[in-house]
């Protein structure tokens, strides 16, 4: 695939958290398929229909006829319980030292408790206030949490640059108003093609700061 190097100014980053920021597939993908057994159910469609979004919607779509509330709660339990193989992906490290810490922030469909162990368990560092399953009406696809994002940061959508993994986030942001970069890491690209710009991880990104905001460069890849 041949690639190009887009720059984008904004003003502020949302970065999405699971296969964005921390490797988390094996433990979101264990804790599905436990819960999906355990309700006499599908774990490849559970799994496929719940990347990107909150427990509860997609316990509200695979098990209609079940408490999605409750059923939230052991599923949330496992996946606390789970942090093998959790860690920091290629060039977050990097990306975020060289961001000043009030231009970003994370916005996940995990909970604050899911979320905060995480990004603790990988190593990185866990913004003041972030953005999490418990701050919008709706979870992503729905634009509220990259709304959310935005308007905690203070800037407008359309200064913001969303980075996701998933189909569902990519949808939020590009509703919010938002560029949307995707990586290509837990999702294969042609399911990502809403996205503004397709890279590998995050060390196709360099980043300039200015006084009056932020300059990108993406080593992005061929549509």
């Amino acid at each position: 695939m041949n690639s190009s190097s887009p720059r984008i100014r904004c003003q502020g980053i949302l970065f999405d958290m699971d296969n964005t920021l921390v490797s988390s597939q094996g433990a979101v993908e264990r804790t599905w398929t436990k819960w999906a057994h355990m309700r006499g159910l599908d774990p490849e469609f559970v799994i496929h229909t719940g990347h990107g979004c909150r427990s509860l919607e997609t316990i509200a779509i695979v098990a209609p006829h079940l408490d999605a509330v409750a059923e939230a709660e052991i599923v949330e339990t496992i996946e606390a319980a789970d942090t093998e193989g959790l860690a920091m992906l290629p060039g977050v490290s990097e990306l975020l030292a060289a961001l000043p810490p009030d231009r970003w922030t994370v916005v996940t469909s995990a909970t604050v408790p899911l979320a905060r162990a995480r990004l603790t368990a990988a190593g990185i560092p866990t913004p003041a206030r972030i953005v999490t399953a418990e701050c919008a009406p709706l979870g992503k696809p729905d634009p509220g949490p990259y709304l959310a994002g935005a308007a905690l940061l203070g800037f407008k959508p359309q200064e913001c640059v969303v980075f996701e993994d998933a189909p569902a986030g990519v949808a939020s942001g590009r509703a919010a108003g938002c560029a949307v970069v995707a990586t290509t890491y837990s999702v294969p690209a042609e399911e990502l093609t809403a996205a503004h710009f397709l890279i590998s991880d995050l060390n196709a990104i360099a980043v300039k700061v200015f006084p009056d905001g932020l300059e990108l460069t993406l080593t992005a890849l061929a549509r």
